[in-house]
């Protein structure tokens, strides 16, 4: 099989990549984690099992290719039992997996959580790490401390350094320890590309497409085959205790049809997990609304309202403009700023700028 790094310059002399020196930086970290993965371990009766080697934490701004290095490094892992997830849902995992352990009677439910997944994989590699839920705070310690204790190794990307992660949250101090731990069993390294390829790719695309037939389907299509090269699976969401299935997800890009959305009986707390979960959002099929569908255009109202707050990036299919997808009767005023904001958000690079 070809190395990471003969891979990596196939793909640039195939025109697929371009030759960025901040990306091919961080190849050496993936190979040093691949060649120790690689080593035959020497067995003996009392020979100690070696240490992993350290894993790596890599960071850095939206669209600079983190994810796709990831991806290329998995693919060259095939012979080490391996699992890639986005962060979020493997934490919305472990939640259910401890449930399922307390109501067996287990106290302590991390210990055999985590030693399920030490018993499947020796690499995990982590999309899009971000800690703002106080739940996942309390426990992602004590869940990373014993799997690196069984042995498994840890690649994750995010878009924040080590130090910002859990910022401003509830008993930061309590979450403090793991900060270190990924300091102490995880290269930090920050990929500095200038390029945000993500928004390259959009750049001068519409992201409002009006009305609703197979030229604008076509449209929408393309955009999430370009942008997801075809690989997506559904995510699912656990909000107070009930599940919330995004039909299809993939490095914190999500599509959706708007009746999956709003046609459904959901709330502002799934439409906030939506929010934290992506940073992108394709939302098939919006259509028209007024008294005949009442409820589904009030969950569309308080999902625009968490989009806009989380400064998702939203690209929309929609039977008609903004202004006019709001037809009548009650809720008539409330949706002017709906239509505003949706407005708002069609502006190039909207959802790359930090909240303010």
């Amino acid at each position: 099989m070809a190395t990471l790094r003969e891979t990596f310059d196939r793909l640039i002399d195939e025109g697929k990549l371009q030759h960025d020196p901040a990306q091919e930086a961080v190849l050496p970290e993936f190979d040093r984690i691949r060649e120790a993965l690689l080593t035959p371990v020497k067995k003996g009766l009392f020979r100690k099992p070696p240490e992993p080697p350290k894993g790596l934490y890599l960071w850095g701004g939206v669209g600079r290719g983190k994810s796709m290095l990831m991806d290329l490094f998995v693919e060259h892992m095939q012979d080490v039992p391996t699992r890639r997830v986005h962060f979020h849902a493997f934490m919305q995992e472990i939640h259910t997996a401890m449930h399922e352990a307390r109501k067996r009677g287990v106290d302590d439910a991390i210990a055999p959580v985590a030693a399920d997944v030490v018993d499947k994989v020796r690499l995990l590699a982590f999309d899009e790490m971000q800690i703002t839920d106080i739940t996942d705070a309390m426990i992602v310690g004590r869940l990373f401390e014993a799997l690196f204790a069984g042995g498994v190794t840890i690649v994750t990307t995010s878009n924040r350094l080590p130090d910002a992660l859990y910022k401003d949250g509830l008993n930061r101090d309590l979450f403090l320890p793991f900060i270190e731990l990924i300091k102490a069993r995880m290269v930090v390294h920050e990929l500095t590309s200038p390029t945000d390829y993500r928004q390259d790719r959009l750049a001068g695309s519409p992201s409002y497409f009006t009305p609703i037939n197979s030229d604008t389907r076509a449209e929408m299509n393309a955009i999430w085959s370009d942008l997801t090269g075809g690989k997506a699976e559904p995510l699912t969401l656990q909000v107070k205790g009930r599940e919330v299935v995004i039909p299809r997800f993939h490095n914190a890009m999500a599509r959706a049809r708007f009746h999956d959305l709003c046609g459904q009986p959901l709330g502002a707390a799934d439409y906030l997990a939506l929010a934290d979960a992506v940073r992108l959002l394709m939302l098939d099929d919006i259509p028209q609304m007024g008294r005949s569908n009442f409820n589904e255009a009030k969950r569309f109202v308080t999902l625009i309202d968490a989009l806009y707050e989380a400064r998702v990036r939203l690209i929309c299919s929609a039977a008609a403009k903004p202004e006019m997808l709001y037809l009548e009767g009650e809720g008539t005023f409330e949706f002017e700023r709906t239509a505003s904001r949706l407005q708002e958000m069609q502006a190039e690079g909207w959802g790359d700028l930090p909240a303010s």
